[in-house]
């Protein structure tokens, strides 16, 4: 149990995410919640004898969201590097059974145990730069008992590292092989009888699919998302990253919590989103790796008030990134974010793209899942390149 005494984190800078930075606050935290924060002038007077941490004047944030991740399978895709430097697309080489498909044969060859042992290095990457909560999804067994197994190894991945897991099964993420040709009996046969045995197993937080024609059309994906819903999940969607196929706009008429990718979503699709609260994830690492040249449409965001997240999207294929500080960085430079947004993409917003209300900000009655940073302003975590500046991570108000 955590202790009910007050600790107080004070000559702060820090950036809530509610309002303005303060640059001279404090954050009262107690029984791994926060209890106050503010301006360290108007400290309470009970809090001013409790245990005290002088931060000497560093950057205090809420800790950082990974809200889209691909951490839990097995091998490489290093060889599909090279062959898209070669000059392959991801379609031809996907179509050439590569891709997801070829990521299937190593993690249905590895066991539970083998899943975990190879997800904690990716792990690890992002928690050195203060993420404290992050999503993982299934996807990469598309057979029932890999995809149940996926999603075990991302439930025990919390009892190995201090980290909240949300868990997404992703069964429609690709045709397997076996059912080449035959989507709608893979996901009757497979992907539906899955899900259920998942959610019985207590291993869904939400269910995500790939909406993309190499992967599953919009009304295949209504399938898997009527399932959702009858079974009381939150979904989620890949939407229009390779072409628009009205991913976005199923996902909107769905209630999705976001649609991600999305670099050819229109501005119907931003206006249908903003009018259902579905959050836009943005992914730069893919967007990097596959040498694409559209841009998701920010301004159409902006202008709607579409909640903008940002995630690593790590996987072994398109985004072998475990920098979500990069992730902001590129964000601002290849899809024109500002520092600021990139800061709320991945706090605040990436919250919001998971469901959560108890995180990504700095107020009280939150989480007190924090970051302490050697900076002096925010926009330091998006300037800098190949930089960990992380001095300290908080989860539920224990310094790990």
């Amino acid at each position: 149990m955590e202790s009910e005494a007050p600790q107080v984190l004070g000559n702060a800078h820090l950036a809530t995410m509610t309002a303005p930075a303060t640059p001279c606050g404090a954050v009262v935290l107690r029984g791994g919640r926060i209890e106050w924060a503010g301006p360290e002038s108007d400290l309470p007077g009970a809090f001013r004898t409790a245990e005290r941490h002088d931060l000497q004047g560093r950057l205090v944030t809420p800790a950082l969201i990974d809200c889209h991740t691909h951490i839990v399978h097995g091998g490489n895709r290093a060889r599909e590097f090279e062959m898209r430097l070669e000059g392959a697309s991801y379609e031809d080489v996907a179509r050439a059974g590569g891709g997801i498909v070829s990521t299937v044969t190593d993690t249905r060859a590895a066991s539970e145990d083998a899943l975990v042992a190879q997800a904690l290095p990716r792990l690890d990457a992002l928690l050195a730069e203060g993420v404290a909560t992050l999503e993982v999804k299934s996807g990469y067994g598309l057979d029932v008992e890999t995809e149940l197994a996926m999603l075990r190894a991302a439930r025990r991945l919390e009892a190995e590292r201090p980290v909240r897991v949300r868990t997404s099964f992703l069964g429609a993420h690709a045709v397997p092989a076996e059912y080449t040709g035959r989507p709608d009996d893979y996901l009757t046969e497979i992907c539906l009888p899955a899900l259920r045995k998942a959610h019985a197993e207590g291993l869904v937080d939400a269910v995500d699919g790939f909406c993309e024609s190499i992967a599953f059309s919009p009304d295949q994906i209504a399938r898997v998302f009527t399932e959702a819903q009858t079974l009381g999940l939150p979904v989620k969607l890949h939407a229009e990253q390779l072409s628009h196929l009205g991913g976005t706009a199923l996902a909107a008429r769905f209630g999705a919590l976001s649609a991600d990718h999305v670099e050819y979503a229109q501005a119907d699709d931003a206006r249908a989103m903003a009018a259902s609260g579905t959050a836009a994830v943005l992914l730069p690492g893919a967007f990097y790796t596959l040498h694409e040249t559209q841009a998701p449409p920010v301004a159409a965001f902006r202008d709607h008030g579409v909640p903008m997240a940002l995630a690593t999207d790590c996987n072994p294929g398109s985004s072998p990134m475990t920098s979500l500080l990069l992730t902001m960085n590129m964000a601002c430079t290849l899809f024109r974010l500002t520092p600021d947004e990139a800061l709320q993409g991945v706090t605040r917003n990436a919250a919001r793209a998971l469901g959560l209300t108890d995180c990504g900000r700095i107020a009280p009655g939150l989480r007190a899942d924090l970051a302490v940073w050697n900076v002096e302003q925010p926009a330091e975590l998006s300037y800098r390149i190949g930089f960990n500046p992380l001095h300290q991570r908080w989860f539920g108000g224990r310094r790990c």
